[in-house]
């Protein structure tokens, strides 16, 4: 996994970010891990720095001064990523829902099977999630449906956010220009990266509802993605989508 860099965002992820550190770090020696902290007033980033003098050069932390939004602390990481020369660039969550042993697999969708973005889906083989109440398995398994009518993506878990994009393909698009910040963010690279012709793989992973910790989940997350992706569809009709 050389040239590998796992992005990570946290706000008040305490309860979590060791043990995350250690599941990540330990995967392989050649992974690298950037937090991008939005000044989580319970220590999250206490624990981080502590942690960079035991994984030297392997660890890194980008503090920002409040809650600016999943979109813009992945976008931060991007920019932080490519001009360092990354070649591989995963998103992943610190609740431990998306598994530390799947980034291999991830890693190996990319870098043996030509993929420009693999996409650790839970959706593309039934319904791979546990520990989630039926009403919130409905809602994002059909919100993935309802996007994948809207954009007429090839892809099942649209809303997916355990990814890993080439370099090559982030280098393909202004990031200045993702305009959605919660997870809508999510299905806008998604869709950019489709209008790009990317080449988008799914793996089946096993999404898990975090066990420490508090979602981040809101009601204007989800009407951000329902109004904002239709948006995007008809910007992108008419040539005036900004990739």
């Amino acid at each position: 996994m050389k040239n590998t860099l796992i992005i990570i965002p946290t706000y008040n992820e305490l309860e979590n970010i060791q043990l995350m550190l250690d599941a990540v770090l330990n995967q392989n020696e050649n992974v690298h891990v950037l937090i991008v902290d939005d000044a989580s007033p319970d220590g999250t980033s206490e624990v981080v720095r502590k942690n960079i003098a035991l994984y030297p050069n392997r660890l890194f932390m980008e503090e920002r001064p409040g809650k600016l939004g999943l979109g813009t602390a992945y976008i931060h990481g991007f920019k932080w990523a490519l001009m360092r020369d990354y070649e591989y660039i995963f998103e992943m969550d610190a609740d431990f829902s998306h598994d530390p042993n799947d980034l291999t697999s991830l890693y190996k969708v990319c870098a043996n099977y030509g993929a420009d973005l693999a996409i650790g889906s839970r959706y593309v083989k039934g319904v791979n999630v546990v520990n989630w109440p039926m009403s919130r398995v409905l809602l994002s398994y059909f919100a993935s449906k309802y996007v994948r009518f809207i954009t007429r993506m090839d892809i099942h878990d649209t809303t997916a956010g355990f990814v890993c994009y080439r370099a090559s393909l982030l280098r393909k698009m202004d990031l200045d220009k993702i305009k959605f910040v919660g997870y809508a963010f999510q299905i806008e690279m998604k869709f950019k990266s489709y209008l790009l012709k990317a080449k988008i793989i799914e793996l089946p992973v096993i999404f898990t509802d975090r066990s420490r910790g508090q979602s981040k989940m809101s009601g204007g997350i989800i009407q951000e993605a329902v109004t904002g992706v239709f948006m995007m569809k008809m910007k992108s009709l008419t040539g005036k989508l900004e990739i």
